[in-house]
């Protein structure tokens, strides 16, 4: 009969350990994912710096139709065609609740994303994700 080494006990321990923190976290994560996706309180201090410019509106519906579409609609109304495979489901950017937000709640959410939301950090740059925010609030009237 064999039996484990003393060297391989503290590895076996060691990919038990590993393995138990990774689900917590993937357990954890996704609980996180399937509740309201809230800004923190600092992000409703972020100033929109492009405010009322039609042409960062006029940008930002280009840029929209371009990243945003797929998952939000022409709209905004989260029917866009990918829409229907996603869990949570893509926000609905005419809604009250949506429009509630502030600027810099709306901007942390494009920067930061959550899953399957991407995040833009990487992909718009600051100026680029500001005029997103500025057609957004164009949405509501979109109804």
């Amino acid at each position: 009969m064999k039996t484990l080494s003393n060297k391989r006990i503290p590895l076996i321990f060691t990919l038990i350990g590993g393995t138990v923190m990774l689900m917590s976290f993937v357990t954890n994560t996704t609980i996180q994912q399937k509740g309201a996706w809230v800004a923190p309180a600092s992000a409703d201090t972020i100033k929109n710096p492009l405010k009322g410019k039609a042409d960062a509106i006029a940008a930002g519906k280009k840029i929209y139709g371009t990243y945003c579409n797929v998952c939000h609609g022409d709209k905004g109304r989260g029917d866009g065609i990918a829409a229907a495979g996603l869990n949570p489901k893509p926000a609905d950017h005419t809604s009250a609740k949506f429009q509630a937000q502030s600027d810099g709640a709306i901007y942390w959410k494009l920067t930061t994303g959550r899953a399957p939301m991407a995040s833009y950090e990487k992909t718009l740059t600051l100026v680029q994700r500001w005029q997103v925010v500025n057609y957004m609030r164009t949405l509501k009237a979109a109804k």
